[in-house]
């Protein structure tokens, strides 16, 4: 007699079935995932700050936005380079 516990599966069987069954699909999908990030194309942002503008650029961006004249930037320009040579 080697059918000590009948011919159906008890409850911890069923519940062991779905428990495996949950995590081979839950390796399967993370698997899928992680080898997605590590062969597609890099997403990663230069988190970097930008290198600071030089006192010239900064009167530039001043000049073309209008927010100062020709003659204005002009001797503001003089006067940054004046301060460069001393």
């Amino acid at each position: 007699m080697m059918d000590w516990y009948g011919n159906d599966m008890q409850w911890w069987g069923y519940a062991l079935m779905g428990i495996g069954m949950l995590a081979f699909w839950w390796l399967v999908i993370a698997g899928v995932v992680l080898l997605v990030q590590q062969l597609g194309p890099s997403r990663r942002t230069d988190d970097s700050p930008a290198a600071p503008r030089s006192p010239e650029e900064l009167l530039a961006e001043s000049f073309a936005s209008g927010e100062i004249d020709g003659p204005e930037y002009g001797d503001r320009l003089a006067t940054l380079r004046e301060h460069v040579r001393s």
